[in-house]
């Protein structure tokens, strides 16, 4: 079994590997391939606009990262049409289906990105152009091939001939148009041919041939030759297009969530906030369900205090059904020598009196990090883009403290995860401060803590989150504060985000995890911020054209009446900008 998916970077172990084999299987069977035009293949993934076209990366790969076949789409945004520069199988993996998979996924791609046509080279099946018969066989083979999807040579033209006089087999400029009765203006045809030889062949193609090839264009609309093998009743059109899996946002949800709900009156942190935010995603066709797994408690402890992870366990199942205990008593005095009674203690790892303590927080908030856990590990095992949707939240949660709703840090302890693979961004885009993702990354400089949040002379937590906590020791100058006014315009919370982006360049993080607060929306009953739908979605969008892997935290966000049609719209830029 095999398959298809796209690779956007090399920076996990199973992507960097495919990358690897994909290098193998150019140097094994293209055999006039420079090494140059080998190495240069990551900078295409990393700057996909250097080389005037923007290169897309798919492998046919197993479970494992064993590679068996890949294809190299290029796609020119300026000119709506997409260039297939390689696509093959691994040496003894013919015939097994992976070719025409790829094929396909390339077509998909290429519709997707609403290009008119997909355009490649096919090496020619006329023996006045290739004098080896053995040679033709395979041409032959190799346009049958693509005439079962209706791809030919365009005609009258003088594409197929040889850059050097004395050239043989000069390929011939095939286009796919997905069954679809396309017509090509002839400087519609003159632009891309252009493009094609001046951005895929600078060092062959000399502008005299380039002009040549492009003047002998001259037909007002463009021929394809005729179907030479497959009749054209058996074309396989794409008649109806579904976003291949390879390109959905995974989405990691359990409700456990539910067996944490505090029924008293006021405390907005409640199931219905998650419920709506699902039944609202799945109006979407973005998304790809995973079922969350289950990882160990080290994977805790790594960021809480062992003693803070064995009280939070050890009290919530002291907790009788439908209890809660409040923190009341802070140890200011003396916090060395915590209270015997386990019910009392909970001021010593409580940093407010609002955050209670029942039977199943520990169970919802256990279940909450596996969430985040499982979004981070479908990103190292190649996804792009994940959503954990979890509550309660996190980013509240200190190394040995709990509170703002929140008791263990799924938020960090997903970024720390990540970190073993590479240097990781922090962006907490909830209206109250990240003082959790702050204080447990403080002293690191793998980690870059970037928060956008209400000043804390006004917002919740107060004590955190001013501009001059920028990091110590080591972590000195990778903690980032950005508190705003009470009153904010929209103009003005995008003008800062956009700082916050450019600090996260300057970064250069293999991944980018965010921290995702709603209650920067209008009418959220903890904050005081006026972002809309409209609003979300170009924030979305902004964060989305970064070129990390993604990660995304559900954190706050209580107006559960507008909290669907947000975070609808959150994605959508998301995915606009990511895929565009």
């Amino acid at each position: 079994m095999f398959r298809i998916r796209r690779i956007y970077d090399t920076n996990t172990p199973i992507n960097l590997k495919a990358f690897t084999q994909v290098q193998k299987i150019l140097r094994e069977q293209f055999d006039l391939i420079q090494d140059s035009e080998i190495d240069k293949l990551p900078d295409l993934l990393k700057n996909p606009l250097k080389y005037r076209f923007r290169s897309i990366l798919f492998v046919a790969d197993n479970i494992k990262g064993d590679v068996s076949g890949f294809a190299l789409l290029l796609h020119a945004p300026d000119l709506d049409f997409c260039y297939l520069d390689y696509i093959s199988t691994a040496k003894h993996f013919t015939g097994r289906g992976i070719g025409g998979a790829l094929y396909s996924r390339v077509r998909e791609e290429t519709v997707l990105l609403q290009s008119k046509g997909l355009f490649f080279e096919c090496l020619p099946d006329d023996p006045l152009l290739c004098k080896d018969p053995i040679v033709i066989k395979q041409n032959k083979a190799r346009l049958r091939f693509y005439e079962k999807y209706g791809a030919s040579p365009i005609i009258n033209t003088e594409y197929e001939t040889p850059v050097k006089p004395d050239g043989d087999n000069p390929p011939y400029l095939v286009v796919d148009t997905f069954g679809k009765d396309v017509k090509f203006k002839k400087e519609e045809m003159r632009q891309i041919v252009r493009a094609i030889l001046e951005r895929k062949y600078p060092d062959v193609c000399n502008k005299d041939y380039v002009n040549k090839v492009v003047d002998s264009i001259n037909d007002e609309s463009i021929q394809f030759r005729a179907l030479k093998y497959i009749e054209s009743k058996k074309i396989e059109a794409i008649t109806k297009i579904t976003l291949p899996s390879d390109k959905l946002i995974s989405l990691v949800y359990n409700n456990k969530h539910a067996l944490h709900h505090v029924k008293e009156r006021g405390y907005v942190e409640s199931p219905v906030r998650v419920t709506t935010i699902l039944k609202s995603l799945n109006k979407t066709n973005f998304f790809n369900n995973i079922d969350p797994r289950h990882f160990g408690e080290h994977h805790i402890t790594a960021v809480h205090d062992r003693e803070f992870f064995e009280y939070l366990q050890k009290v919530c199942s002291m907790i009788p059904d439908n209890e809660s205990v409040y923190p009341y008593v802070f140890p200011i005095r003396n916090n060395a020598r915590p209270p015997k009674d386990l019910p009392m203690r909970a001021g010593y790892y409580c940093i407010d009196t609002f955050t209670p303590l029942n039977k199943n927080a520990y169970l919802a908030a256990r279940a909450a990090v596996d969430c985040a856990l499982t979004a981070a590990q479908s990103i190292v095992e190649g996804s792009y883009l994940a959503y954990a949707l979890v509550r309660p939240p996190g980013h509240h949660a200190e190394r040995n403290v709990f509170g703002g709703f929140c008791y263990f840090n799924s938020t960090a302890i997903a970024a720390h995860y990540l970190s073993q693979y590479g240097k990781v961004a922090i962006l907490d885009i909830d209206y109250h401060h990240g003082n959790g993702h702050q204080t447990i990354f403080y002293n690191r400089n793998d980690v870059l803590t970037i928060s956008i949040h209400g000043h804390p002379r006004f917002a919740y937590p107060f004590f955190s989150g001013f501009s001059e906590e920028d990091g110590e020791n080591m972590g000195k100058g990778f903690n980032f504060n950005y508190p705003l006014p009470e009153n904010l315009a929209t103009d003005k919370y995008l003008e800062i985000l956009k700082k916050a982006i450019q600090q996260i360049n300057k970064f250069e993080p293999k991944f980018l995890v965010v921290a995702l607060g709603l209650d920067t929306a209008r009418g959220d009953p903890t904050g005081t911020w006026n972002l809309d739908a409209k609003d979300f979605e170009q924030v979305g969008k902004f964060i989305g054209e970064l070129p990390y892997s993604t990660l995304f935290v559900q954190e706050g966000g209580y107006k559960t009446k507008t909290i669907g049609k947000n975070i609808r719209s959150f994605f959508k830029g998301v995915w606009d900008g990511s895929f565009l």
